[in-house]
């Protein structure tokens, strides 16, 4: 227990020096998270062995907590905007060069259904997506 208190004082000396500037950064977070998961788990184990119930679920409870993070996919940062073509937007949309605005937001609405985040898809494709009807619609 004295090496907790003494790790979570470093990591407040730490944060309190440097500003609060995150220690990692994108896909290191997430192998970060994972290994404090694991170590929560691990040391849950051995305090359980020892009969320490109390402890054994505040490291069960933050095991779970990082294992949830690591799960968690970076948020995908939107394309660029201007630079995407209105030919690459047609390609990405399904639709030809005479479209009108009914053709390319039918095309936009079905793919939408197929790949927003909450059916399974991902974040970087509905911003696609997105950039693509906007670019479309726009001129």
């Amino acid at each position: 227990m004295l090496y907790l208190a003494l790790g979570g004082a470093l990591l407040a000396l730490y944060l309190w020096a440097f500003g609060a500037k995150p220690l990692l950064k994108g896909r290191d977070w997430r192998i970060g998270t994972g290994a404090a998961a694991l170590a929560a788990f691990t040391a849950a184990a051995f305090v359980g062995v020892r009969g320490e119930w109390p402890i054994t679920i505040v490291l069960v409870v933050v095991g779970l907590y990082f294992a949830g993070v690591t799960r968690k996919a970076p948020a995908a940062r939107p394309p660029p905007q201007g630079r995407m073509s209105a030919e690459e937007a047609r390609r990405i949309l399904g639709v030809g060069e005479g479209a009108s605005r009914a053709e390319i937001q039918a095309a936009y609405t079905r793919l939408m259904r197929a790949v927003h985040p909450d059916k399974g898809g991902t974040s970087g494709l509905a911003a696609q997506l997105n950039a693509a009807r906007d670019r479309l619609l726009s001129k």
